[in-house]
C-alpha cells in the first residue's frame, strides 16, 4: 500500500476528469460539483490508502463512480419522500397513507436504538452505507445487517398492528 501524492497535486490533475464522469451519471452540474469535492475531501480527510494494485486514475474512477451512484440513489429516495400528494388523491387513500405513517413512526420506536438509526438515516434521510458508518463510527457490513434486521422487525411490527394484534399508542383499547 502506498499514500496518494498530495491532494492538491490529486485534484489539479483530475478534477475535470471527476467532473465529466459525476455530470455523465448525475446529469446535474451542481449535484456533481458536490460528489467531487466531497471524494477529494473524504481522500484527504481520511488519509485514505492506495493499493497500487490499478493506475490513480482507474482506482479514483471507480470511487467517483460508486460516489456518485450513491448520490443518485439518495436523491431519488428523498425526491420520492418529498413528493407533493396530488389534488387528485382519494381521500381515503390519504387517511390510509397517514394510517401507515403513524404506524410506521410507532414501529420505529420499537427498534433498538442501533436499529432506528440505521434505518431513518438510510430510508428517510437517504445517507449511503459508507456515509453511516462513519457516522455511528461502524463497520459497514454491520450497517447492512442492522438495517436489514430493523427493516424486517418494523415490517413485522406494522404487519402486527394491521392485523389488529397491537394497538397503536394513544388509541382506545
Amino acid at each position: 500500500m502506498s499514500a496518494l501524492p498530495p491532494m492538491t497535486e490529486l485534484y489539479r490533475q483530475h478534477r475535470r476528469r471527476a467532473l465529466a464522469i459525476a455530470r455523465r451519471i448525475l446529469r446535474d452540474a451542481d449535484e456533481a460539483e458536490d460528489v467531487v469535492q466531497e471524494v477529494f475531501t473524504r481522500l484527504y480527510s481520511q488519509n485514505v490508502r492506495f493499493d497500487g494494485k490499478a493506475a490513480y486514475t482507474t482506482w479514483l474512477h471507480r470511487i467517483l463512480v460508486n460516489s456518485s451512484i450513491n448520490s443518485l440513489r439518495a436523491k431519488k429516495r428523498r425526491d420520492r419522500l418529498e413528493s407533493p400528494v396530488s389534488a387528485t388523491v382519494d381521500p381515503e387513500e390519504v387517511a390510509v397513507g397517514n394510517e401507515r405513517h403513524e404506524m410506521f413512526l410507532e414501529g420505529l420506536e420499537h427498534l433498538s436504538e442501533q436499529h432506528r438509526l440505521v434505518v431513518t438515516l438510510r430510508d428517510l434521510r437517504g445517507y449511503s452505507y459508507p456515509e453511516i458508518a462513519r457516522m455511528l463510527r461502524l463497520p459497514e457490513g454491520t450497517v447492512k445487517s442492522a438495517l436489514n434486521r430493523g427493516r424486517t422487525r418494523l415490517m413485522a411490527h406494522m404487519a402486527s398492528m394491521r392485523e389488529g394484534e397491537l394497538e397503536p399508542e394513544g388509541s382506545p383499547a
